[in-house]
């Protein structure tokens, strides 16, 4: 990281990834082309999960070429009196592969549920709806070998 007065502990960048709600991956599209997408992820461990459909472009880069690289930012502010943002930021590079165990899923999907649809995880709903969607529902796991935090704080 070139400015190194910016850059910030794991636990920060965990925090970071924690907070966000959603991440976008980078990978390698057909022929090498650049191909990004926004995603809803959750952390478990030091590994990152998220929910897809069972076939698409995203899946196609992914099985061609695992290697992906997931950037969140958590905060994003302009200064009013400068020509500068205020920001907090982590970048992770991993591996991902498809979640094809029926357990692991399930946990993940859970996880994700209880991070951005808490209200809806009452009672008994949860495990309708995955009796209803998991045999439909991919779910993929990206294991994080770098990650890194960045800030700029207000002064």
């Amino acid at each position: 990281m070139r400015r190194k007065d910016r850059e910030r502990d794991r636990a920060f960048a965990y925090d970071v990834i924690d907070r966000c709600e959603y991440g976008v991956a980078a990978m390698a599209g057909e022929g090498g082309a650049p191909y990004c997408v926004p995603l809803s992820l959750v952390r478990l461990g030091d590994t990152l999960y998220f929910h897809c459909a069972l076939e698409g472009t995203k899946l196609d880069c992914l099985r061609r070429s695992p290697r992906v690289c997931v950037s969140f930012v958590a905060s994003n502010q302009a200064a009013l009196d400068k020509f500068t943002t205020y920001f907090q930021s982590a970048n992770v590079t991993g591996t991902a592969a498809e979640v094809t165990e029926e357990a692991e899923k399930i946990s993940a999907l859970r996880a994700l549920c209880e991070k951005l649809t808490p209200a809806n995880m009452a009672g008994d709903n949860f495990d309708r709806a995955i009796a209803k969607s998991l045999p439909r529902t991919g779910v993929w796991r990206i294991r994080m070998e770098e990650i890194t935090g960045k800030e700029k704080p207000r002064p």
